[in-house]
């Protein structure tokens, strides 16, 4: 099966959903007219689907090896990446300034989720250098930014994230690793750093990594972290790389999935590094890199649910099996009920993940061309629901794949169980999908739950006015949210953060679901509830928005069930 990029999706999405006309109007946006765009995503679908999608499979079967020292990666992989770094994609939305396009994140998110459902372990090397391009963007000083903005956003060299060790994961404040300072404006950092995503390899010139580390004087804690730049090559006096720098890869993980990928333990012995941002601000110039990398996670997830959703269309299309059941059909398994209900809620669920991601993108474009903090915390609210809505629909959305496929589907010939088992991870890195929601409804709501609800106001405003065209979708859509407003003001009256903690995750469910639920009646309003849009938002709201009756009641029940069975009875065999 050959991959096809979405093309007609993203037009619609950006014409009726996310109103793109709104971000190009502004100042800083306005050479990415709706031409302009549609020649970069029809030129990025043809890459996607001609030079990419070709080595996923090869990136499964014949997994990135440490030889020697040396990371060597899949067939194929290398000129993959020299495709994806000669075509500019890297620095789609950098700065002009030093290479970049400066297109707006809305496109690069676009751009990015085709190329995760081509081949999400070789996608997943620009994405990291594209995190890195913006914490450093932000954070870096001049000096830094001349030497190695132009080089990541060429793709000569890449970037890598390092957050996690062996005894710190989301707990990153517990870090052991250190930095002293060299007294030449350098440092030495050591320390021993694990699941490093393209930690090494051999596809560009030199790797740059993003190191968490305490200063002698750091205080305890997430306060006393700073961040710093360790290339695996020190750059001579031309910023060409020369000598190697005292860091090596230790080990490749063996993983479920994503085996194109390679995930590096990396070592740093008193390897040379620079200061990113001030001492002690090392979190904050971190988060810029992993709140954009957030973002392009969920798009990770929602590219695998649209390769399984193909993957799974086109086989349901073509495998004969049991009595035709209506007439007129193809005589194929997508006459059958079941089949047919599984694949109309995976393309439901894939429009509406989709969409969201775009949103959290718009609002991050209007906020850099506004200054506007509305804008920003719209953002920030939206960041946590694309992450983890959009990778729990990669899982859902393959898992049914799989389902789809029958028998074949749990044969690693078919190509089917691939995509579950390189989307798992996704709902894990990045920050864990518990993580987001906790986030949701603890810093998130500091507001007095002002973002939250405006996205409501905003969902009710426009449901009202389409009760007379699509009575049938609306008046649902309406009771949901309400419901999730009550819930929102549950959330905001509970002064322990442990209650809220317990239900945050079928809260962030139910929100996604009710925002989906939105983008679907926006799809629907688009062609006056006439059309196959308003077929597959009919499947959304009757068979998936429902769900938010019974994850709010969740939502709401508190910790004390949860506490009231100790540890060893839960353990208790």
């Amino acid at each position: 099966m050959s991959y096809r990029a979405p093309l007609s999706e993203y037009q619609f999405l950006f014409d009726h959903v996310v109103n793109y006309s709104e971000i190009a109007a502004q100042d800083c946006f306005e050479y990415a007219t709706n031409d302009v765009v549609a020649a970069v995503l029809n030129e990025a679908g043809h890459l996607s689907a001609g030079k990419i999608a070709p080595l996923n499979r090869n990136g499964d079967l014949t997994p990135a090896y440490l030889e020697n020292g040396v990371v060597r990666t899949s067939p194929g992989f290398a000129d993959g990446f020299k495709a994806i770094a000669e075509g500019g994609w890297i620095g789609m939305s950098a700065q002009p300034e030093f290479g970049g396009m400066g297109l707006p994140m809305t496109v690069t998110t676009a751009v990015n989720e085709m190329m995760a459902g081509a081949c999400l372990s070789l996608q997943l090397a620009p994405l990291m250098s594209q995190g890195q391009i913006e914490a450093l963007e932000h954070h870096a000083s001049d000096e830094l930014k001349a030497l190695y903005l132009p080089k990541l956003i060429s793709g000569e060299w890449t970037g890598t994230m390092n957050l996690t060790e062996p005894q710190a994961g989301s707990d990153v404040g517990a870090l052991s690793s250190k930095a002293e300072p060299n007294g030449d404006g350098s440092f030495s950092v050591t320390g021993q750093k694990i699941y490093i995503s393209w930690g090494d390899h051999d596809v560009a010139e030199n790797v740059c990594h993003l190191v968490l580390a305490r200063l002698p004087d750091g205080v305890a804690g997430t306060k006393g972290i700073s961040l710093f730049l360790v290339p695996k090559y020190l750059p001579d006096d031309a910023g060409n790389p020369s000598e190697t720098n005292t860091l090596k890869v230790v080990s490749l993980e063996h993983k479920m999935g994503l085996h194109g990928s390679p995930t590096a333990v990396m070592q740093f012995d008193g390897a040379k590094g620079w200061l990113v941002g001030p001492e002690g601000g090392g979190m904050r110039a971190m988060f810029t890199m992993m709140n954009n990398a957030r973002l392009g996670v969920g798009g990770q997830g929602i590219g695998a649910a649209e390769g399984a959703l193909q993957k799974a269309m086109v086989y349901a299309g073509e495998r004969k099996q049991g009595r035709r059941p209506i007439e007129n059909g193809t005589g194929t398994i997508i006459d059958h009920a079941d089949v047919r209900r599984m694949l109309a809620v995976m393309k439901a669920d894939v429009f509406a993940a989709r969409a969201i991601a775009l949103m959290c993108a718009a609002a991050i474009d209007m906020q850099s061309a506004t200054g506007s903090t509305g804008w920003g915390a719209r953002a920030a609210f939206l960041t946590p629901i694309a992450k983890a809505f959009g990778t729990e629909t990669g899982m859902r959305v393959s898992e049914m794949g799989v389902q789809v496929h029958g028998g074949m589907g749990f044969i690693e010939e078919t190509g089917a169980a691939q995509f579950y088992r390189d989307v798992r991870v996704t709902a894990i890195y990045e920050g864990t999908n518990g993580i987001q929601a906790m986030d949701l409804v603890a810093r998130k709501l500091m507001d007095g739950g002002d973002a939250a609800f405006a996205l409501l106001d905003e969902v009710e405003q426009f449901t009202e006015a389409s009760r007379e065209a699509c009575p049938a979708l609306a008046e649902p859509l309406w009771d949901a949210t309400e419901n999730l407003r009550q819930t929102t003001e549950w959330m905001l009256a509970q002064d322990a953060l442990n209650a809220r903690f317990a239900g945050a995750v079928p809260y962030l469910k139910a929100f996604a679901r009710v925002l989906g639920g939105y983008v679907h009646l926006k799809a629907a309003m688009a062609e006056q509830g006439k059309g196959s849009r308003t077929k597959l938002a009919t499947v959304y709201i009757a068979r998936l928005l429902s769900e938010h009756v019974s994850l709010l009641s969740e939502a709401r029940v508190g910790d004390s069930d949860l506490y009231a069975l100790s540890a060893d009875e839960l353990a208790a065999v």
